[in-house]
């Protein structure tokens, strides 16, 4: 049986532009056991895998491509989208780290986190938005996740920020829940981040050590991943490729704000350096 994958943009800005892709997949027979090896085949920073939710509550599992989360924002705000978008919203998902509350608000999906739910960052305050468009991925390397940050509006809780996390097959992150929950919690303060090439991520800080992180999901494209008991019965020895269309963030410094680049047809696996 083919999977069937649909692919969103999550914390896009006020235009439906940028945001992190997500990879997302109802979990059944399909797919069970299979988990790890679909989100490294799709390659996507994060792929959400989402069971059917009953009572307003659903089962979510994330992946990167080489390693499990047990939570991480952008799959869980997208995951909450998707379900809202299938007709079955919910206030509830079950997350190996904790249960994720979701509040839908508008064209706003927000999902409730705490911080020691977050992988520990190697924070990188910088003086100036500028100075953090200058970074390249490829200077960054080991095993920590590299978030830099500077204000934009220190008064408005306006803030710039990347992330880099290599040793998670990740070269740059376009837009970072997990690290919008731990910056807002170590800063005190609610925030306005524009991440990556133009993302938008708000958050809010809540009574317990909680934070929401909320931003605004849209539908990209949907696609199929070949069932690979198909190779076996047809003699094939690995599935026939797979097409698809690249529009993530690009490893070259590009200054904030710049119009994504034009979609492109890509067919096979996408180069790390693409992702």
């Amino acid at each position: 049986m083919d999977l069937h994958v649909d692919v969103l943009r999550v914390f896009t800005d006020e235009h439906g532009n940028f945001g992190n892709e997500l990879g997302v997949v109802r979990s059944g027979p399909a797919s069970h056991g299979r988990e790890q090896s679909i989100a490294a085949e799709l390659n996507f920073s994060e792929t959400v895998f989402v069971e059917q939710p009953e009572g307003g509550r659903a089962n979510v599992r994330i992946f990167t491509p080489v390693t499990e989360m047990p939570f991480a924002g952008h799959p869980s705000v997208g995951a909450a989208y998707w379900l809202g978008e299938q007709g079955t919203p919910v206030e509830l998902l079950y997350e190996k780290a904790g249960d994720v509350a979701v509040e839908y608000d508008s064209h706003l999906t927000w999902i409730a986190g705490k911080a020691a739910w977050a992988p520990q960052f190697e924070w990188m305050p910088l003086a100036t938005a500028a100075r953090i468009d200058d970074l390249n991925p490829a200077d960054f390397a080991g095993s920590a996740h590299h978030y830099a940050y500077a204000w934009i509006d220190e008064g408005a809780g306006i803030l710039r920020s990347r992330m880099f996390a290599p040793a998670m097959g990740i070269a740059e992150d376009e837009a970072t829940g997990a690290a919008a929950v731990a910056i807002t919690a170590m800063l005190d303060r609610d925030l306005d981040i524009h991440q990556g090439r133009g993302s938008r991520i708000s958050t809010r800080r809540a009574p317990g050590g909680m934070v929401w992180v909320g931003g605004s999901t849209v539908w990209d494209r949907s696609m199929m991943l070949p069932d690979p008991a198909m190779a076996s019965v047809t003699g094939e020895t690995e599935p026939p490729p797979v097409g698809r269309i690249y529009s993530g963030p690009m490893t070259s410094p590009i200054p904030f704000g710049s119009p994504p680049e034009q979609p492109i047809t890509i067919v096979g696996e996408i180069p790390w350096e693409l992702q």
